[in-house]
């Protein structure tokens, strides 16, 4: 194939600790696309294994994600379908994936986000809290002052703030 007939890339959704939470829609794409482009290869490679798959794979974090750029274009070129995962959850929402996504749009690249788990929606849905409005603020800063300063911005503002934290995390059945 030619750049006559792209490819495309998937944005793929991925569970949060329990593999069997991947859609069926999302275990299709990632059977039918020619490579994978993981945050982590070794945390992406258990879940292709759980589906039997044995695909190539690139990684793609926050210290290569514009390296890489120029060889998944080149791939989507070719004709190829790329998945892009990340350890937990969707893409692009406090993971990898940004960079890509607004470089290959800019190529205009046809991309397809894949639905599924949301770390911050699923945490809202069980934190018994109103959740008609809120402000989804990423991780909190990592030095005492700065996240000292951003949950008292929150508090200031009288809204209902969403910081990620990173883990620990424990995934239950």
């Amino acid at each position: 194939m030619t750049d006559d007939n792209p490819g495309t890339l998937y944005v793929v959704a991925t569970p949060i600790g329990n593999l069997d939470d991947l859609t069926a829609r999302a275990a299709r794409v990632l059977a039918q696309v020619s490579r994978v482009a993981a945050e982590d290869t070794r945390h992406s490679g258990r879940l292709l294994a759980h589906l039997g798959l044995n695909k190539p794979m690139l990684s793609l974090h926050e210290h290569n994600e514009a390296r890489r750029v120029d060889t998944l274009d080149s791939y989507l070129a070719a004709g190829e379908d790329i998945a892009l995962i990340s350890d937990a959850g969707t893409p692009l929402i406090s993971d990898p994936g940004f960079v890509l996504v607004r470089e290959l749009r800019a190529r205009n690249r046809h991309i397809v986000p894949i639905p599924g788990p949301c770390a911050l929606i699923t945490a809202l849905s069980g934190a018994g809290m109103p959740t008609d409005r809120f402000v989804f603020a990423g991780f909190l800063p990592a030095k005492p002052g700065a996240r000292r300063q951003a949950l008292e911005g929150g508090k200031a503002a009288k809204r209902r703030w969403c910081f990620m934290n990173p883990p620990p995390y424990r995934a239950h059945p």
